[in-house]
């Protein structure tokens, strides 16, 4: 009798489990709502190359900045940096939280085992129905009654939630994913950090070569400005003449201090980003037009999607969202938890081991789903769907942007190439101008005036060919940094 009492017992416990389990299932699929995905046909695909170029997939960006940059002055500046640079070695320690929190994750789904140790004292009151019946027993057993009791224990506790549905592995996988996004950040930042400081070292030897082209320009202007008092004292000029000269010396002089400001301020954002105090700048004292520059292999656009450390980082955020989506959709289904214990438990500290008298043990599974007032797992659901959505239009936008810059700057170098020749020249035909304008001079066939202009003309052409050689360069950092290179 008592067997079928068990049994019975038994099956309605089980009715109950598997109906309940089923409103969940029912109740959370009826909740879910598949989220829609975004759809862009003018990215669908990569084009083959860049604006109909070449299809070769020789690319710079696979060299490392050591072998694209060879000046040893400015590959020192930069190996100082990648060690000293303070905003970079914030993100390592962003890295060391996301890699933190991917043990946190891993954590949640590994079984918890927990030491418990306690000891306690009870008293019951006279006059409550428990005490009143304590109080009883011992009259009956003719005992006295204690005034207060021991409760020690000693043993261990144990829970797992068994992850049926993967949630829990989901957001571990989501913050994996999460710390490779912050690593390919920091990525992108160090070839962010090697193109900045190559183009401020640059922009320095241009302000150098255009300080002496200024020094030069005062020495040219100031063997004229001999000429020309010795024309006045020869009463073939007047003071007006003197004083012109004079005025074109001062100003170009006053140049120099211009781009001695600007140096100062150049080497000093260099040492900022080396992580350094204000010092000089160690670099090539050669000519800056001189300095050759080689032919870029650009390569094809689909190889930006494994070389742009910024794609690799939008890919990983993209990722992550997805399996934040499927971790939040389990949260509608039941989660199920089994729970134990084993230890010893006493009034009286000498018999806290004895056994199986003391021994204490438990074993118990919970089954919990929601049923009612579920707006808060709703409201994470919609949410994770929204912000994969937002990470596949980050990840469009960051292809459409990368393959932008290397068509910009693609186009940038050839036409800056072709504007440096065309200044060259124009910077030799002003040079031999200002010769041609001081021998007119000197032989009364030309006014001061216009050996004025010819030396104010040859002076802006050199600074402007110095500024789009300067260009060049820049263009060279940012076509490296654009395709992917330097980290």
């Amino acid at each position: 009798m008592k067997a079928k009492t068990m049994n019975t017992k038994r099956k309605q416990l089980a009715y109950v489990v598997i109906t309940s389990f089923s409103l969940a299932m029912i109740t959370a699929c009826g909740a879910i709502k598949n989220a829609p995905q975004p759809r862009n046909e003018n990215i669908s695909s990569i084009p083959a190359s860049y604006n109909g170029g070449s299809q070769d997939t020789v690319n710079i960006a696979n060299q490392t900045w050591r072998q694209y940059f060879d000046d040893p002055n400015l590959v020192a500046l930069i190996d100082s940096a990648l060690n000293n640079n303070q905003e970079l070695n914030i993100i390592l320690q962003e890295i060391q939280m996301t890699s933190n929190e991917v043990m946190v994750r891993k954590g949640e789904y590994m079984p918890k085992v927990n030491g418990v140790a306690g000891a306690g004292i009870d008293k019951t009151p006279k006059y409550t129905t428990r005490g009143a019946a304590e109080e009883q027993l011992q009259i009956v057993e003719n005992k006295a009654n204690p005034k207060a009791m021991g409760d020690f224990m000693l043993g261990a506790t144990a829970s797992w939630e068994v992850d049926i549905w993967h949630k829990l592995r989901n957001a571990k996988k989501s913050a994996y994913n999460k710390f490779l996004a912050t690593t390919a950040g920091k990525d992108f930042m160090i070839t962010n950090l090697v193109a900045e400081i190559a183009n401020s070292y640059y922009e320095l030897l241009a302000l150098d070569n255009q300080l002496d082209i200024v020094n030069q320009n005062i020495e040219i202007q100031n063997n004229a400005l001999n000429i020309v008092r010795l024309e006045k004292e020869a009463t073939r000029v007047t003071e007006l003449a003197v004083k012109k000269f004079e005025a074109e010396v001062y100003h170009t002089r006053s140049l120099q201090y211009d781009i001695q400001q600007k140096i100062v301020e150049t080497e000093n954002r260099i040492n900022y980003l080396v992580g350094r105090y204000p010092q000089p700048v160690v670099r090539t004292a050669q000519s800056f037009t001189t300095i050759e520059m080689d032919s870029i292999a650009d390569g094809v656009p689909s190889q930006l999607l494994e070389n742009r450390a910024d794609i690799k980082e939008a890919e990983y955020n993209l990722t992550a969202s997805k399996l934040d989506v499927k971790a939040a959709k389990a949260q509608f289904y039941p989660s199920f938890t089994i729970r134990a214990g084993v230890g010893f438990q006493a009034f009286n500290p000498a018999y806290l081991i004895r056994t199986p008298e003391s021994l204490l043990a438990s074993l118990a599974g919970d089954l919990v789903a929601p049923l009612i007032n579920r707006a808060q797992i709703k409201a994470t659901y919609y949410n994770a769907n929204s912000k994969q959505i937002q990470a596949v239009y980050n990840y469009e936008q960051k292809i459409l942007n990368a393959y932008i810059e290397v068509a910009n700057q693609l186009s940038n170098i050839n036409n800056l190439r072709q504007s440096f020749l065309l200044k060259n020249q124009q910077v030799d035909a002003l040079n031999e101008s200002i010769n041609i304008a001081n021998s007119l001079f000197s032989s009364a066939r030309a006014d001061y005036m216009e050996v004025l202009l010819t030396q104010r003309d040859a002076l802006a052409s050199k600074f402007e060919l110095i500024e789009t050689k300067r260009d060049l360069f820049h263009a060279k950092v940012n076509i490296y940094r654009a395709l992917g290179g330097g980290w």
